[in-house]
């Protein structure tokens, strides 16, 4: 039995962090069962960090290090046509995305135009989550930003930094609509992970704006939830 731990859903879609998302769709393109469970608790997570995956007897952190275990175990056949060259450019468009991870992040909690509403959001689907919870978790991101460097940014070059990862993805994705042709791959459910958490946050942050302008990012999202039988919007 496979079993995802993720952070609990905000604005309809299944996952507040877009590494769960990015799970959660890859586990719909493949049509393995699975459950779902929403954490806050890191402390049975590899490294302390959401998401993990229980797989039986096996416990496995690291969105990547998830797939690559469900590709390997189930003999999933998603990237079986991609060629050299896209082997490697879907490992240097996940590894844009994990940058662009740091500047969504900001977004959210370091951010003071934007904090609010991501605050209010949160406790109210969530009302058990505590204020001072969450005052906590925004002093601990802020020591976060600062180590990793995000947090030594003004926010326009933050976000400037974040849109230039959002362009050269939509640029590569060109008509689509999916990134290798017209069948999803796993990189669609990491490119989903992350525009969708972007896209269909009700926050109008920069990124927000920037997303909604690119037709093919947008349409990517729909199509994505559509090959997971979702509504076109969440």
């Amino acid at each position: 039995m496979i079993t995802l731990y993720s952070y609990p859903q905000l604005f309809g879609l299944e996952d507040n962090n877009p590494f769960g998302l990015k799970v959660f769709a890859f586990l719909k393109l493949t049509g393995l069962p699975f459950e779902h469970r929403h954490v806050l608790d890191t402390s049975a997570a590899p490294r302390g960090q959401l998401p993990y995956l229980v797989d039986d007897d096996e416990t496995i952190g690291d969105s990547d290090a998830i797939i690559a275990h469900l590709k390997r175990k189930y003999a999933l056949t998603l990237d079986d046509a991609l060629s050299a060259p896209q082997r490697d450019l879907d490992l240097l468009i996940r590894r844009t995305l994990d940058d662009l991870y740091w500047v969504m992040s900001y977004s959210r909690w370091r951010d003071d135009r934007f904090w609010p509403q991501f605050r209010d959001a949160l406790l109210a689907q969530h009302p058990e989550i505590a204020v001072e919870a969450l005052d906590g978790a925004r002093k601990y991101n802020f020591e976060r930003y600062r180590y990793q460097g995000i947090g030594r940014y003004e926010p326009e070059a933050a976000y400037a930094r974040g849109i230039a990862s959002l362009q050269a993805i939509s640029n590569l994705l060109g008509d689509g609509p999916f990134m290798f042709g017209d069948a999803p791959a796993s990189i669609d459910a990491a490119v989903y992970g992350f525009v969708a958490s972007i896209y269909f946050y009700d926050i109008d942050t920069p990124l927000k704006r920037f997303v909604a302008a690119q037709g093919n990012l947008v349409k990517h999202c729909a199509g994505m939830r559509a090959r997971m039988g979702q509504s076109a919007k969440p």
